[in-house]
């Protein structure tokens, strides 16, 4: 099993529309999850901040073949192209994504100074969004400025999926931030456990493995592959 997120810039015009391009399982070889989404910037606040008008895809697969069948020749493969695209090693998940069998729930070893990306899936609960969007910004404010983050976004499909994708410079500064006592994430943690704002979800530590294509004018894991 492999993830895959893809990223690409359209407009805010253009982006919802990619929103109804989600693949079906059933008709692409290889593909056992889909899930188009709009990409926001992380927040600093209480609400979200205009972005560029972006939207992408989520996505399992089989293997590397099937992730390459789909990219060859599938249309929204094609709408996606212009954009940026990593391949994702599942290390391990906490919490569960139903819709995501088989990801692993004892850690695979990776290396402290290795790169990692962490993918956060959630089912919202709609009357617990204003509590979300409180504890969840002063989480998505540490992200956004701590150095070790080499590029991150806020993912959604409203008003079934909320999501955060991030790419860390290295394992060890990623758990840093994550497992902080003290730290904004624990607080959302502690929050969420006490009264749950999702109906399901997932805080998923990947291996990036490859990449390709340009996210803001630039491939983020460059830097880290050279």
């Amino acid at each position: 099993m492999i993830v895959s997120v893809h990223l690409v810039e359209v407009g805010w015009r253009r982006a919802p529309g990619l929103l109804r391009g989600q693949p079906d399982p059933a008709d692409v070889p290889g593909l056992t999850y889909a899930e188009p989404v709009l990409s926001l910037p992380l927040r600093a606040g209480l609400l979200p901040r205009p972005g560029p008008g972006r939207a992408g895809l989520i996505a399992a697969w089989e293997d590397d073949r099937a992730l390459d069948g789909f990219l060859a020749g599938h249309p929204l493969a094609q709408r996606l192209a212009r954009g940026w695209h990593v391949r994702l090693e599942p290390l391990r998940v906490f919490g569960s994504w139903p819709k995501m069998p088989g990801l692993p729930k004892r850690e695979h070893p990776v290396d402290d100074a290795e790169p990692v990306a962490v993918l956060t899936l959630g089912r919202p609960r709609l009357r617990r969004a204003a509590p979300f969007l409180r504890a969840s910004g002063p989480a998505e404010h540490a992200a956004v400025n701590d150095p070790a983050v080499l590029a991150s976004t806020a993912l959604a499909r409203p008003p079934h999926l909320v999501s955060t994708f991030s790419l860390w410079r290295s394992a060890a500064e990623m758990r840093g931030y994550a497992f902080d006592k003290d730290g904004p994430h624990q607080a959302a943690v502690r929050a969420d456990r006490s009264r749950p704002f999702h109906h399901e979800s997932a805080f998923i530590r990947f291996r990036p493995y490859a990449s390709q294509g340009s996210w803001g004018g630039r491939d983020p894991l460059a830097a880290v592959a050279a």
